[in-house]
Order: structure tokens, then C-alpha cells, then sequence
């Protein structure tokens, strides 16, 4: 096995069979209003 990659078979790779996906945000960061309102909450307990 050489230390250098074996760029061959990407170079012939053909991008045009992808698929296209549409990427979407699973767990996004909470807003700065939900932050305050989850705070206000916590000190009203």
C-alpha cells in the first residue's frame, strides 16, 4: 500500500447519478425568544 491516495477512480466518478436531496436541520438551535422564555419559566417555578 503506497502512503498517497488513488485519485483514478474518483476523477471517473460521475456526479449526474446523484440523486438530489434536500438537506434539513434535525435538531436546530433554539431562537433567543424560546432561550428567554424557557428563563422566565424556570424562575417562575
Amino acid at each position: 500500500m503506497s502512503d498517497k491516495p488513488d485519485f483514478a477512480e474518483i476523477e471517473t466518478f460521475d456526479k449526474t447519478k446523484l440523486k438530489k436531496t434536500e438537506t434539513r436541520e434535525k435538531n436546530p438551535l433554539p431562537t433567543k425568544e424560546t432561550i428567554e422564555q424557557e428563563k422566565q419559566s424556570e424562575n417562575a417555578s
